[in-house]
């Protein structure tokens, strides 16, 4: 594979594959895309099926999206469709909506001059990473700003073939991920590459080549430099999409996974009474469980549990200070959700609710009284009761304790009452008395 600063586009020839030698139908596309894709060839523009659709549909699996590329400029793509929306700066993409789904229209894309004056169209930061890539071009100029070579595979409407011009095929059969060009310079033009990269190879079951690889574990730094915002979608992609285990293990074997939760990595590089913490993986390997019965997942919930640990480090200190264990829960989650803003930001429609389910885990230690009524009622029981059955499971937390809550929950009102009365007590915690500051002289 060349460099791609050393390619003359119009020089390389594309492998065409006609329609009898491939195994994409028609029938297995959207309605929706086929729409897109036909109107935009009737109205004289190129349209092609291009990435993860294309790539997923010659691997035999369903694919989660399709996108569409096109040498129709984005405006001319809005006109064609009174369902589209315009959306980003960074990169100008157009949205057609069909009901629910949304089909991605993206013009082709070309590199940009940096001696242009155009910074509208195009830029780059001094590390080299793309600050706008709205430079348009053909498709030949298309297949060289894409990332990995498995998804440059373009699907032509017009003869039902695929156009493949950096043998991707050819990866895509043997299971190798390869960026296309010069990887360091494709890395440093966006950083979020090396995360699609593990992102891609945990999904696919893919090797990355290691002209690819090597250099995951000497540029992950750069992903400092992404904002947070970013970042946090990235999470999303990374973490719930059925592979969330193994994405874990292989972002920590390229030292990424710091660059995302430093707190988290910090703490996992300890042990804890001399066991390995192992809360985590065990949290990440009932989120892929859940994903495949069809049960949802939350960022709450999964960003709970990314964060359960140095939260947990931070609340025994304070305790150990003379704060109760909800006090210091709730100054230990606060603080935590500041230090990860830095890294990975987390929407207030899930922080919320993530310290609700910590909150909730030192009450669920209290079965007399009222409180295991109160507690039963609160919206957020259900997801912090199934993670005390997490935190039981890595012995964490009284095995019988899950336990209890799980009969409590089928027991009817006059039989929980009962469970109350003869709950035990929770273990007093004598807290230490707060030093009192000396009394300031008097000048008297």
């Amino acid at each position: 594979m060349k460099n791609q600063g050393d390619i003359d586009s119009a020089s390389v020839q594309p492998v065409i594959i006609p329609r009898p030698e491939h195994t994409i139908s028609r029938a297995n596309i959207s309605s929706s895309a086929l729409k897109v894709l036909y109107r935009l060839k009737e109205a004289g523009f190129e349209s092609f099926l291009v990435g993860g659709g294309v790539r997923d549909l010659l691997l035999g699996r369903e694919p989660k999206d399709f996108d569409i590329g096109t040498n129709a400029h984005p405006d001319e793509v809005r006109k064609l469709f009174r369902n589209a929306r315009l959306i980003g700066r960074r990169f100008r993409l157009a949205h057609v909506r069909f009901g629910r789904e949304i089909i991605e229209v993206a013009t082709f894309r070309a590199r940009h001059d940096p001696d242009s004056s155009d910074n509208e169209a195009g830029a780059h930061s001094d590390e080299g990473r793309i600050l706008r890539d709205n430079v348009y071009g053909s498709i030949e100029d298309d297949v060289w700003r894409r990332d990995f070579t498995v998804n440059a595979l373009y699907y032509d409407i017009r003869d039902f073939s695929i156009v493949d011009y950096v043998n991707g095929l050819e990866d895509l059969n043997s299971g190798t991920l390869r960026v296309i060009g010069d990887p360091e310079q494709r890395y440093r033009e966006d950083p979020v590459r090396m995360l699609r990269a593990v992102r891609f190879a945990t999904r696919l079951g893919f090797r990355v080549h290691e002209d690819s690889e090597k250099l995951l574990w000497e540029l992950g730094y750069l992903l400092e430099d992404i904002p947070a915002a970013r970042l946090y979608e990235e999470v999303m992609k990374l973490f719930l999409g059925g592979c969330a285990l193994n994405t874990f293990e292989l972002l920590r074997h390229y030292d990424l996974f710091r660059y995302l939760f430093p707190h988290t990595d910090a703490v996992l590089a300890g042990e804890e009474d001399g066991f390995p913490i192992t809360f985590v993986s065990r949290a990440l390997d009932n989120t892929d469980a859940r994903l495949a019965q069809g049960k949802p997942v939350t960022p709450a919930f999964l960003y709970a549990a990314l964060l359960w640990e140095p939260m947990r480090k931070q609340a025994r200190e304070l305790e150990a200070g003379g704060a109760s264990p909800l006090e210091a829960i709730q100054v230990a989650g606060n603080r935590m959700v500041s230090q990860q803003a830095d890294h990975t930001s987390l929407p207030k429609r899930f922080s919320f609710p993530m310290r609700e389910i910590w909150m909730l885990q030192p009450r669920l230690e209290r079965r007399r009284g009222k409180t295991p009524f109160r507690t039963l009622d609160h919206p957020r029981f259900r997801a912090a009761y199934d993670f005390l059955l997490l935190r039981a499971e890595v012995g964490e937390a009284p095995v019988e304790l899950a336990e209890w809550w799980t009969e409590f929950q089928e027991q009817n009102p006059s039989d929980r009452s009962g469970m109350v009365e003869t709950a035990p007590k929770p273990k007093s915690r004598r807290r230490r008395p707060r030093k009192r500051k000396p009394a300031a002289a008097s000048d008297h």
